[in-house]
């Protein structure tokens, strides 16, 4: 049995150091999505020359701050690793789910899935980590999403307009139907 501990000690050391590496591993990619989704959010607005959307994204974003922090240093809840008491609300949590639901709100579900799925992995790796309960990153998601449910609206094409076109000659081999689409 003795000869056994030796090894299997080692074994268990060598799992507990990969452990920690993927953990840390997972930490630095909802880190990255931290500032990869909400880029993305006001990145689109920005491409889009929609000053409408920066508006919204700006007050969602504020919003979604605001009451995070406020909860953060009001409850003080400690965290699972006990290194602070800012447990509750998940801050990466609010602020990808506000990004994931503007996009959702402003452009579309299709536009947001890949976001939603950034900021769900997100929550999953700031409980995986040990910075916070289950509870928190519920709570950061509810929080983020509904700022941007509350403050943004469909994104409209400015100056857009679908008409149907008709082109008659006194040739029938030249008449021409269709649409115009502009904007």
């Amino acid at each position: 049995m003795r000869k056994l501990l030796g090894p299997l000690l080692l074994a268990s050391a060598l799992g507990a150091g990969e452990l920690s590496h993927r953990q840390q591993t997972l930490e630095d990619i909802g880190d990255a999505l931290l500032i990869i989704i909400p880029a993305s959010a006001y990145g689109a607005t920005l491409y889009l020359q929609d000053t409408q959307g920066q508006y919204a994204f700006y007050k969602s974003f504020g919003a979604t701050l605001a009451t995070t922090y406020t909860l953060k240093y009001s409850v003080q809840e400690e965290r699972p690793n006990g290194e602070n008491t800012r447990s509750f609300p998940s801050g990466h949590t609010s602020t990808t789910f506000q990004s994931a639901t503007f996009i959702h709100m402003r452009y579309g579900l299709k536009y947001a899935a890949l976001a939603y799925i950034g900021a769900t992995f997100t929550a999953y790796t700031r409980v995986e980590s040990q910075h916070h309960y289950t509870h928190d990153v519920i709570a950061g998601a509810l929080i983020g999403s509904v700022f941007s449910w509350i403050f943004t609206d469909a994104y409209k094409m400015k100056d857009s307009e679908i008409k149907p076109v008709v082109f008659n000659t006194h040739h029938s081999s030249n008449n021409y139907y269709g649409l115009k689409m502009t904007w």
